[in-house]
């Protein structure tokens, strides 16, 4: 990926040097996320929501840790523990040329999502990027950098340890400058998701779903940033500044995240109905999706096939 020398984002906020924990609800959405919620609202109620939110956003269809632990997907919840390293990279050079890099390629979906949105007659809001080390505070309860990166929808933010980085190169194998882009592009995709009222209906219904609808609508939920991910790496490309690899480099991280090859991984079998991200087959195809097309109307999980 090209990124030296373009444009980085002002909305970086670093907070690596006094990143403190404490008590309180878990992160939001991350990549990827589990969730719980007690019986009630049924899973097809829940769609016909989320495709209302949609359409009234004037367009239809538009982590790696705390991998396989619960989690929450809403703006409260348990808090979330993985087996990622505590790390902190503060003040090392590679640490200050990853923040340049995480700085442009927020801007790059800044550019890109204010253009969507702006064809559709709308103000892109950009998201907060905060940068942190080992714990943080968010407006969604504390984390710690083994839940991995997450977007808290209740700030508007988005978290990330970059010590994450080195563990989805090193432990998952998936490495690669646009993989880690694909990471951030993931999490910005659940801020679009919250800016079309999407996040709100669904934080607000899933209390009311038993765990196995909140499980089956959290997949469609992260298979939409997904693609929503896709249609940045789209627009990216048309910008030159791709380079051979990169969409393969973000596949593969599309493919080891997925629930199936994670629980494999970790406990030598799967449990289908404790899928909340999708399978690896599942992610990669709505990557790839968004990024063939480009189009807001292909990234319409809740009502096609996933």
């Amino acid at each position: 990926m090209l990124w030296r020398g373009r444009r980085q984002s002002d909305n970086v906020e670093d907070d690596r040097s006094d990143s403190g924990g404490g008590g309180g609800a878990g992160p939001g959405f991350q990549l990827p996320i589990g969730g719980s919620a007690g019986g009630g609202m049924s899973l097809s109620s829940i769609i016909i929501l989320a495709v209302i939110a949609l359409i009234a956003w004037g367009v239809f269809g538009i982590n790696p840790l705390t991998l396989l632990n619960g989690g929450d997907i809403s703006g409260g919840g348990g808090q979330v523990t993985s087996n990622s390293p505590q790390g902190n990279g503060v003040g090392a050079p590679a640490s200050d040329e990853m923040k340049q890099f995480v700085s442009t390629v927020l801007a790059d979906t800044e550019d890109t999502w204010t253009g969507i949105f702006k064809s559709q007659g709308l103000t892109y809001e950009n998201p907060k990027l905060v940068l942190f080390s080992g714990q943080i505070r968010s407006a969604c309860g504390s984390a710690s950098s083994a839940a991995g990166p997450f977007y808290c929808p209740n700030d508007r933010k988005v978290y990330l340890d970059m010590t994450f980085f080195q563990q989805l190169d090193q432990q998952f194998g998936a490495s690669g400058e646009f993989a880690r882009a694909y990471v951030i592009a993931h999490e910005v995709g659940h801020h679009v998701q919250n800016l079309t009222g999407i996040l709100p209906k669904f934080n607000k219904m899933r209390q009311g779903m038993s765990e196995a609808d909140s499980n089956q609508m959290s997949v469609r939920i992260e298979l939409q940033a997904d693609c929503f991910a896709g249609i940045w790496a789209h627009f990216t490309g048309q910008k030159g500044i791709l380079e051979a690899g990169d969409m393969e480099s973000a596949l593969n991280a599309a493919k080891q995240i997925g629930d199936d090859t994670l629980q494999k991984r970790a406990q030598g079998y799967v449990v289908p109905e404790s899928f909340n991200h999708g399978t690896s087959a599942q992610r990669q195809t709505w990557l790839a999706r968004g990024y063939k097309s480009g189009k807001l109307t292909d990234c319409d999980t809740f009502n096609n096939p996933i």
